[in-house]
């Protein structure tokens, strides 16, 4: 069993690009009902990588917490899951 739970992001505001705080995470393009299939995405030893769904460019940023996002509000939080 992880440890930790991986991070859904979501791109509810269609930017270009978005500033993380994790390398590892799960695109799942906007909230649902707007959503695509829930990507699991790895950074590695790069500092971006691309959603193949959504085309959003996710740039690791070590300032941001796990729970950051630049802009705000990326980061999906389990109150919004359970608002769906």
């Amino acid at each position: 069993m992880a440890a930790t739970t991986i991070p859904h992001l979501a791109n509810d505001e269609g930017v270009e690009k978005i500033f993380v705080g994790v390398k590892e995470f799960k695109c799942m393009g906007a909230r649902a009902p707007y959503d695509h299939p829930h990507v699991f995405l790895d950074m590695g030893a790069d500092d971006q990588t691309l959603c193949p769904y959504c085309s959003t460019l996710y740039v690791y940023d070590k300032r941001l917490g796990a729970n950051e996002s630049d802009p705000k509000g990326a980061v999906v939080t389990l109150e919004d899951e359970a608002a769906d």
